[in-house]
């Protein structure tokens, strides 16, 4: 498959994989997976259940294996039998909350087809993605392509959490050997090779309990807790100063989210409290360092203690994970970019990827990976999230056409 956008239009193969993926993308999206503690039913079991039965059937290797009681990672493996690369392609299982369902348009798990888009939780991010890389190398199998070395479709579960499944998948040695990653998520197909880091963590701050009207009686640590915020605004400000706009991820960030007093037990107007906290959302870009970041908030709180003797405050790094970046120049980001240009017949546009994905993982075990997908860049978690029938069919093409190009030496 080659040329320009509309002569892959006109192929049977394109016809035969745009009704394949539509088909496929509906029913994963009919299976609820959204992640509830202590609720298997509502958890990626069923989905991944799905996925492993449809890769058995179409004839790849498939393993199912749990992560955590009732989450499980799926992987198949489709090895040509000749010596070459290997291609990895990831797209997960778990979708965020739909919310209160009597706010959207559609119900979100009907994955119904209105005027070309297909609405539903996880249309988007990522089950339509996840149906173009399965369908992707279904055309492959039913159209007897030759290749050499081997795919594998990394399925896990947990993406939209602390990301077990990724982790999981590393440990147990599948990422071993991976040449190149492709990351399927809602990118507008625009070729990501670059992601945010993140860092979340949680700043606790201690004082003691009093009156609210026998204030010198006791220690406010709200008070302290603002004076910590205000600097780190201040440091979020140096940073950005610092190292400037990236051209893929714009602006670092450092983000108060949640803010708790009394963290345990209930507030009171007339009560100080003894405990207060905060998390942080900390987003990075290639630039920075994160243990030089880490540094520098430590060395915040030991000059707000030297200033205040009962400033008292303890940080807990809750998740870490570096910024990404990959070379224009690597086979994997070449292989995406001529199968973006041979089947849409337009210039790819590079970018980078506003959060971190499973792929930050795989990049940290020493793996290339560009990210592209079908689906609006701005939907994914948002009431009646759509992905668009025709992007699903393109992205399947592009997928399709990248293994070719990444897996043989004829293109």
């Amino acid at each position: 498959m080659g040329g320009h956008g509309l002569k892959i239009e006109a192929t049977e193969t394109y016809k035969r994989d745009r009704e394949t993926v539509i088909q496929l993308t509906k029913k994963l999206v009919q299976i609820p997976s959204v992640y509830r503690e202590n609720a298997p039913e509502g958890n990626e079991s069923k989905v991944a259940t799905y996925v492993a039965n449809y890769l058995q059937e179409i004839g790849i290797e498939t393993h199912i294996q749990e992560v955590v009681p009732g989450r499980p990672n799926v992987i198949g493996i489709i090895d040509s039998g000749k010596p070459g690369k290997t291609l990895l392609f990831e797209g997960h299982t778990d979708v965020v909350t739909a919310g209160n369902p009597d706010t959207w348009k559609y119900d979100p798990f009907s994955a119904e087809i209105v005027d070309g888009r297909m609405y539903g939780r996880g249309t988007n991010d990522t089950k339509g993605n996840l149906a173009c890389m399965i369908t992707a190398v279904q055309s492959l199998l039913l159209d007897k392509e030759e290749f050499t070395g081997k795919i594998i479709l990394c399925i896990p579960c947990d993406e939209e959490g602390l990301m077990i499944g990724i982790k999981d998948f590393i440990k147990r040695g599948w990422a071993d050997g991976v040449d190149g990653a492709i990351i399927c998520e809602p990118e507008e197909n625009q070729v990501c090779i670059a992601q945010r880091g993140a860092m979340r963590v949680q700043v606790d701050v201690f004082g003691k309990q009093a009156h609210g009207a026998i204030s010198w009686s006791g220690i406010n640590p709200n008070i302290r807790l603002a004076k910590l915020m205000v600097e780190l605004e201040n440091l979020e400000k140096e940073e950005q100063e610092r190292y400037g706009e990236d051209p893929y991820l714009k602006w670092p960030s450092i983000t108060p989210t949640i803010v708790r007093s009394h963290v345990k037990g209930d507030p009171q107007i007339n009560v100080i409290p003894h405990h207060s906290m905060m998390t942080l959302d900390i987003r990075t870009i290639p630039a920075q360092n994160h243990d030089e970041l880490l540094r520098r908030i430590h060395g915040i709180i030991d000059k707000l203690k030297e200033k205040d003797p009962d400033f008292r405050a303890e940080l807990t790094v809750l998740d870490n994970r570096p910024a990404t970046s990959t070379s224009k120049q690597d086979p994997v980001v070449q292989a995406v970019y001529k199968a973006v240009q041979n089947v849409t017949g337009k210039t790819p546009k590079y970018n980078g990827v506003p959060g971190a994905t499973d792929g930050t993982f795989l990049h940290v075990h020493g793996i290339p990976i560009v990210t592209i997908g079908a689906g609006d860049r701005d939907i994914p978690h948002q009431i009646n999230e759509y992905v668009d029938i025709d992007e699903l069919a393109e992205t399947t093409a592009i997928y399709r056409e990248a293994a070719l190009q990444f897996l043989t030496n004829l293109r």
